[in-house]
């Protein structure tokens, strides 16, 4: 018996009417090592992943701007310079507003970035409509640009107080290399991927949603520690010792951030990227992250440790905000598919590949 196809997505020309003026996309990202660190100064190590979001846009002669979700078969219209009501059109309606388009435009988003996975669909959507209104003359910016003004998006129409690691990724980040960002100066370096690996990225088949998490709670908690210590950031703390004065949870989530900063450069370490050592790492970063910051879930949790067990696996660990999402595991170059069926079949109904 043949499976009933899905239905077919409306394109810009069948949902508007006309053509787009432009189309622009930009790629989700998986951060590899680094996390809860790019909002008190640290480094981290993203890669682009190959899932992208694209977006179709046309001016339409009103004061009002309609936005069509085509993969949710969603819409929202909202005046020029306000936001939405909620939901996917407020990551649009910020990047419009704060682009700059004077005037009303038509926009029309398909994605196969997962949402709520921790991947960054979120900075996809809004570093897209960025380029999208820098292809069509409204916007002259660099990436690094485009990267700073997506973040204030999130801080202004989102509510959710992030760093700058996901918009930077999705701006200047490609998928056949690592990121490495100082996200205190936005200097940058691409690197080669550990010799004789490659990433595995898997959904638990958790959803998170960041404005209801305690993402904003834990970098309340970080700025509360680093002005408890005396420091700028946390990423300025030379001995961890320190953190011992500090009263918990603070403590904890302190420990956490000075630790995974200090887990970026000794994988990099030596002048090379070694596999094996990258993979230590990486469990050591998700044991920081289920237990003194707090912010994995049960079941990442099993699927991490299901991935750590596997024997092509280097290590594996959460990835993102945390409170759910996705997992990223470094494995044997090759093996990513087996290993995901492998894993896949202990793990039980929620989870699938997402990379490659």
């Amino acid at each position: 018996m043949t499976p009933p196809s899905s239905p077919a997505i409306p394109t810009f020309e069948q949902h508007f009417g006309r053509a787009p003026q432009v189309t622009a996309s930009a790629p989700g990202r998986v951060n590899l090592l680094g996390e809860h660190t790019d909002y008190q100064g640290g480094f981290v190590l993203p890669t682009a992943i190959p899932q992208v979001t694209t977006v179709g846009l046309g001016a339409n002669g009103t004061r009002e701007h309609r936005v069509f979700a085509a993969d949710l078969n969603e819409q929202s219209v909202f005046a020029v310079g306000e936001n939405a009501q909620g939901g996917f059109a407020r990551y649009v309606a910020g990047a419009l507003a704060l682009g700059g388009a004077p005037d009303g435009l038509d926009v029309h988003v398909t994605s196969n970035v997962p949402m709520g996975a921790g991947l960054s669909s979120s900075a996809a959507l809004e570093v897209a409509v960025l380029r999208g209104l820098r292809d069509l003359g409204i916007l002259d910016a660099t990436d690094e640009r485009l990267a700073l003004i997506a973040q204030r998006v999130e801080h202004e129409f989102v509510g959710v107080q992030c760093g700058i690691m996901d918009q930077m990724a999705s701006s200047v980040a490609n998928s056949a290399t690592m990121l490495l960002l100082d996200t205190r100066s936005l200097e940058r370096w691409l690197l080669p991927l550990p010799a004789g690996a490659e990433v595995l990225v898997m959904d638990s088949g958790v959803p998170r949603h960041l404005a209801q998490s305690g993402y904003n709670e834990r970098r309340a908690q970080v700025e509360e520690a680093a002005r408890l210590l005396g420091v700028t950031e946390l990423r300025d703390v030379r001995d961890p010792q320190s953190l011992e004065a500090l009263p918990q949870p603070l403590r904890a989530r302190a420990r956490h951030v000075v630790s995974e900063n200090g887990r970026v450069q000794a994988a990099l370490a030596d002048g090379g990227v070694d596999a094996a050592r990258f993979g230590v790492l990486m469990n050591a970063s998700h044991a920081s992250l289920r237990d003194d910051y707090a912010v994995s879930h049960p079941r990442v949790d099993d699927l991490v440790a299901l991935l750590q067990a596997h024997p092509n696996v280097f290590g594996a660990r959460m990835t993102g905000a945390g409170f759910g999402g996705a997992v990223v595991a470094l494995v044997r170059a090759g093996q990513a598919h087996a290993v995901a069926l492998t894993v896949l079949a202990g793990y039980g109904p929620g989870g699938r590949q997402v990379v490659p």
